[in-house]
């Protein structure tokens, strides 16, 4: 009754919060079980109940200001002038920017609408094809939930009940990873394509670009360096984090005005009120697996079509990959992690902040793939392109994710080593 109520609510395109929440009700209603109904609403509450969930409402008002601010703006330039008349100049531009940007919102579906704009008509007026850079820009935006700060990595530290910082430390390599196969990626696709060349410029155009820059450049440093070296929790520096911003984007940038605030308090509300009630939802959801086994009876399933941790790894990426395709990440990380987590850890011996970075970084990849890929449409919207035609143009992307998704649970090494 319970798994009818499950793919019924799913089919009709109920929120998945719903559907978690009402298939709790159900099984707790048709097993007639006193303690779980008495218990329900506790079990939303007692979800929430985590200082670490604080961290999200200050990481997504930290992307807000950031757009309103104009602060975005100034990181792209100062990654071109990194860059500077390299062939395919813009592109790498592109990815750096990301990076820089990834370091501070910590939400892909934000930043891919935030550079879309931004970095999408800039690429086309320098001669790429529209789909191209849309695709680009989009497959930069997987940089915002792995590089630290990440709202996904901050759900699953609340869910895995492990340390909220060392989860976010875990995502610093793996995130420097991904941005370097996807510049190498850049570098082989420019000498099958002829690229344009990027902007030369001064010595002296860089100074001025990055002493324009120097001031946010501060609000990464600021929020990774005191998560890495323990100086302040995460929620602590996502705080001090959405104080500089403000202050830069008022006195510095003077782009954000008071009359902003309104609205920016508003979306981030909404957004983050969005966030929590999944987490609810899910607490009361892997309560009730638990209690119905369904974690005991996949781990036996599993142990019998995988003999080690690496067979293990490679079944859930698939798995993963198939779940992302129609359901979001964030969401899809609350359904799968009470079911597997216990099985990586338990049965496999799979450390769980390896494992967390693994099947986040797996379902965030669904953002991108089709029939749903709601970073991809997000994207194309902006733009004004066809979703299929650019996930076809940046295929190339897609297969390096895959790859270093499959090195990343093959080597714990890269989610493990910063950490310890």
């Amino acid at each position: 009754m319970t798994a009818a109520a499950f793919l019924v609510l799913l089919l009709v395109g109920a929120p998945i919060g719903v559907v978690l929440g009402l298939s709790a009700f159900v099984y707790a209603v048709t097993t007639g079980n006193a303690v779980l109904l008495e218990s329900y609403a506790l079990m939303l509450f007692s979800s929430l109940d985590n200082f670490g969930l604080l961290a999200i409402p200050l990481f997504i008002l930290i992307g807000e200001v950031m757009n309103a601010g104009g602060i975005t703006t100034r990181l792209v330039r100062l990654a071109a002038a990194c860059m500077g008349a390299v062939r395919g100049g813009l592109a790498y531009v592109n990815l750096l920017a990301n990076m820089m940007v990834a370091s501070i919102i910590g939400s892909a579906t934000a930043q891919i609408a935030m550079m879309s704009r931004v970095m999408g008509p800039e690429m086309e007026r320098a001669g790429y094809d529209r789909a191209f850079a849309v695709g680009l820009t989009a497959y930069g935006g997987l940089l915002g939930p792995i590089i630290p700060p990440s709202i996904v990595f901050v759900v699953y530290a609340v869910l895995a009940q492990v340390a909220v910082r060392d989860m976010l430390v875990a995502g610093i390599l793996p995130g420097l990873l991904m941005t370097g196969l996807f510049l190498a990626t850049v570098a082989l696709l420019g000498l099958k394509h002829t690229y344009p060349q990027g902007e030369s410029l001064t010595w002296g155009a860089r100074a001025r670009a990055l002493l324009e820059a120097a001031p946010m450049l501060s609000i990464p440093a600021v929020i990774v360096g005191t998560i890495v070296t323990g100086v302040a929790s995460p929620t602590e520096s996502a705080a001090i984090g959405a104080l500089l911003a403000t202050l830069i984007g008022l006195f510095y940038t003077r782009s954000l005005k008071f009359a902003d605030f309104p609205g920016i308090f508003l979306r981030t509300g909404l957004n983050t009120a969005l966030v929590l009630f999944l987490v609810a939802a899910a607490g009361v959801f892997s309560w009730v697996l638990i209690f119905g086994q369904v974690p005991q009876a996949a781990a036996q399933w599993l142990q019998s079509v995988a003999t080690t941790p690496a067979a293990f790894m490679l079944i859930v990426l698939v798995m993963l990959l198939m779940l992302g395709t129609v359901i979001d990440g964030i969401p899809g990380l609350i359904m799968v992690a009470p079911i597997l987590l216990p099985i990586a850890t338990g049965v496999y011996g799979i450390d769980p902040l390896h494992f967390g970075v693994v099947i986040s970084i797996n379902l965030i990849l669904g953002l991108l793939t089709p029939p749903v890929g709601i970073g991809l449409y997000v994207a194309a919207s902006v733009s004004n392109v066809d979703p299929l035609r650019v996930f076809k143009v940046t295929l190339p992307f897609f297969v390096v994710s895959c790859l270093a998704l499959v090195a990343l649970a093959l080597v714990p090494w890269f989610s493990l080593a910063l950490v310890r």
